[in-house]
């Protein structure tokens, strides 16, 4: 019995190291696109290199400042996502976390048409991961969430390609221009000699309020919404009228405000709920 006993004490610590995910931080794709290499950080769940299985993805960016790094320094992902894991409240899954601040900042193609970064995302991102890692390739398997600038783009993501994902989470989200007057003075602050024409089409693409207004009935279900902010968040109007928009057109959302303001103590906080809610979403649809 004592010889049973020193054996399992020996193999406890492998036992356990072989329940932790992994994530590597500093990868990188070519891309013709936005001709440069782009950095990424991926998460692969704890039997990704036991298994011969496949994984549904969530697309997780980050905000204004950061890089593919925050989510795994700030965002402690590997280990929220690991314990969600372990607790049964979220199915094990690969996240990547691409870098949407180098040459210039954002996930969205450029008004003046010269840096397509969401081309870059649908062209050249998800292919790459979906041929070098065992990623499922459905939309029921597919997700994207994101806090400030990355909510921002995680509902621009969705509202532009609702046939790819299965659901969408932004969480204290930059939802772009409120009105078509507020986007004039926006893209001229830099752009000056931009035509009215050019502008009305960009903000009809790239205002969260915008698309939603317009969204036909037949993608009001396209989606599924988790949309979460602070009550102490200086976004918190772009959310709740957005909240408001998808009432009154009858689309179906959860929208959470929570005590917490701007900040990583806050979607630090968010994470598990995110996890939790993309994993329904692989197991339902």
């Amino acid at each position: 019995m004592k010889k049973l006993l020193v054996l399992i004490a020996l193999l406890f610590p492998f036992v356990t190291f072989a329940q932790t995910g992994k994530v590597f931080d500093n990868l990188s794709l070519p891309s013709k696109i936005l001709k440069s290499d782009r950095k990424f950080a991926i998460y692969l769940p704890p039997d990704y290199e036991t298994s011969n299985r496949t994984y549904p993805v969530l697309y997780l960016l980050h905000g204004s400042g950061d890089d593919q790094t925050g989510w795994v320094t700030f965002g402690e992902v590997l280990n929220i996502t690991d314990k969600a894991i372990a607790d049964g409240t979220a199915t094990p899954m690969i996240i990547v976390m691409p870098d949407g601040n180098t040459g210039r900042r954002g996930y969205f193609n450029d008004i003046k048409g010269d840096w397509n970064y969401e081309d870059f995302f649908f062209q050249e991102l998800i292919p790459f991961i979906e041929k070098k890692y065992r990623a499922k390739t459905d939309k029921r398997s597919r997700a994207v969430a994101g806090l400030s600038m990355g909510g921002g783009g995680t509902f621009m993501y969705a509202l532009h390609h609702p046939e790819l994902f299965s659901s969408a989470c932004p969480l204290s989200a930059a939802v772009g221009p409120f009105t078509l007057d507020e986007a004039r003075i926006t893209y001229r602050r830099n752009n000056p000699n931009l035509a009215d024409s050019t502008i009305a089409n960009y903000y009809n693409r790239h205002s969260v309020l915008a698309l939603v207004n317009n969204m036909p009935d037949s993608q009001k279900k396209a989606v599924r919404w988790y949309i979460d902010d602070g009550d102490d968040d200086f976004l918190y109007e772009g959310n709740a009228l957005v909240h408001i928009a998808m009432r009154k057109k009858e689309i179906p959302h959860e929208f959470r405000i929570r005590d917490g303001g701007h900040t990583w103590t806050y979607w630090r906080a968010s994470l598990p709920k995110v996890l939790e809610f993309v994993s329904d979403a692989f197991h339902q649809f």
